[in-house]
Formats: structure tokens, sequence, C-alpha cells
């Protein structure tokens, strides 16, 4: 656990590898078949605050790792970010540094898009793929995605933002508000996410992550979709047209959740990941 400086160790702060002259915070834990984890992009997010609950438990079995990705928690910021080919070649950079040729990947979100892009690119580097709520197909921007994709930092408004994200809101507490704020007002946080994501034309960053139906059609890597019957973020028709595009491809919903499906159905979420990547190892 890294310490901030003049301030309390900081569980987001973990190891970090600089490629031309950029900044990724990992997190690099456990042994085994590697596998990475790549995170959502609402306001405030980091790698830890994403997987906290995700990292230990596949860390009994697997090598998993977690970086922040360029313009959130602390890696570095590229400004405004126009090609998701940027985070593409932030995840291969990383896994050269690490001398890593092939991985596993699960992508939640955004990181579903990066997911899919990083497949088209580079197939020989992927083994198996879990998408979770993932972007990466153009879809009609929902009311719940432009008001995170809309922050603008205040209590109310990360309260706001955080209501769409989940089915329960009694998970909502108020030291999670807190903390999800104060990640967002920490120098150099919003900057670059609203750089990117608060446009007035939102709709430019779901073209952004979306990848080429025909590319996706030809991906062979066996792939899990899972999405929150109640995710108000990203429409659940979108998934399971990206089931319909992907040759190899499982889809499970999960009733009585909403878009933070690796939190609300946590257990569940760990254990049908672990049994997926440990198959795979099996095959």
């Amino acid at each position: 656990m890294a310490t901030a400086p003049n301030g309390p160790a900081r569980p987001e702060i973990a190891k970090s590898l600089v490629v031309a002259g950029s900044l990724t915070n990992y997190h690099d834990l456990g042994e085994g078949a590697p596998i990475l984890l790549i995170h959502g992009s609402g306001p405030g997010v980091t790698a830890w605050a994403n997987w906290r609950l995700t990292m230990p438990d596949l860390a009994k079995q697997f090598r998993v790792i977690a970086p922040d990705m360029f313009g959130f928690g602390y890696s570095s910021s590229k400004g405004r970010i126009e090609d998701k080919r940027i985070w593409v070649d932030q995840v291969a950079s990383l896994l050269d540094g690490l001398g890593i040729d092939k991985v596993s990947m699960v992508g939640n979100s955004f990181g579903g898009g990066i997911a899919l892009a990083f497949m088209i690119a580079y197939p020989d580097r992927v083994e198996r793929v879990v998408l979770m709520g993932p972007a990466g197909l153009a879809f009609p921007i929902t009311p719940a995605l432009n008001q995170v994709w809309g922050y603008e930092p205040s209590l109310e408004e990360m309260r706001k933002s955080l209501q769409y994200l989940v089915w329960d809101h009694s998970r909502l507490t108020e030291d999670l508000v807190q903390s999800r704020y104060e990640a967002s007002i920490r120098p150099g946080a919003h900057e670059p996410y609203h750089a990117t994501f608060g446009g007035a034309d939102r709709l430019r960053n779901i073209a952004m992550l979306a990848s080429r139906e025909e590319d996706i059609a030809a991906l062979p890597h066996e792939t899990l979709l899972l999405h929150g019957l109640s995710d108000q973020v990203i429409p659940l028709e979108s998934t399971v047209r990206l089931a319909s595009l992907l040759p190899s491809a499982d889809l499970h919903v999960f009733g009585e959740c909403g878009h933070w499906v690796q939190i609300e159905r946590m257990a569940s979420f760990n254990r049908m990941v672990t049994e997926f990547f440990t198959n795979g190892l099996k095959a």
C-alpha cells in the first residue's frame, strides 16, 4: 500500500510503470495465469474503487493486474482523449513492461469498450474475456450515462450519479458518496475526466468507444457477457446485440442488479468469472 505525499496510506495507489513519459498506476497481486481488469468511467473512479471486491478473490488463483487508465485515478492525464487507441496502446505497453505476452481480460462499461478494441487490435494477445455492462457498440445515450459523464463536482451531483449505478440504493452510504466525491475533486482528477467525457456532444463518446460490428463478429475469443437487468447506464439491448455478434459468447443477466454487477452481485460475479477463467485453463 502506497502513502500519498503528506497524507495517509491510500489503497488506490499501487505500483507504477512509466512508458514514453506516461505513468500507469496499477495493482498487481496473486500468481498464475494473468487477468487484466479494466475499470469503468464514472467520476472519481479508480481501478481500486472498481475492483476492490474482485481482486482478492481472483488473486487466490490468478495473477490480477488492474490499471488506472489514462485520465483516471493516479495514472497520467492525456487531456481530452478523442481516440480509444490511446487506452488500447496503454494496455499493450503495460503488458510489454510486465513481460506478459497473452492475457485474459475483464472489461467493465467503458472498460468493456477498451477490451473489445484491444481484442480487435491484438487478437493473439488475448485468451478469454469477460465484458460486464460493456460499451463497444453504438446506442442512444441514456439519461444515466448523460448524468455520469456530465458530472460537475458536488456532493449532490455525486449522489445523483451513484444512484443511477445501483439497483439497491441502500448501498449508497454517506461514506461512499463522500469518498467518491473527494476522489473526484482531488487536484488533477476532474479536468481530464470532464475534457474527455463532459462535452455537450456526449454521443461522440459512445461512438469513440464503439468498434465496427464486422470486426467484433470476427473475434474468435470465448467471451462471457454479464449485465444487470436494471442497468440504467448501458442498455441491456446493447449487450444482447454484442452476444449475437460474438461467435463464442455466453450472456448472463442478473436480476435485482444495476450497473455495478461486481458490487451488487459480488459473490455470484466472482464465482462466475473464476469458473470461466479456470475452465479456459483446462480447455
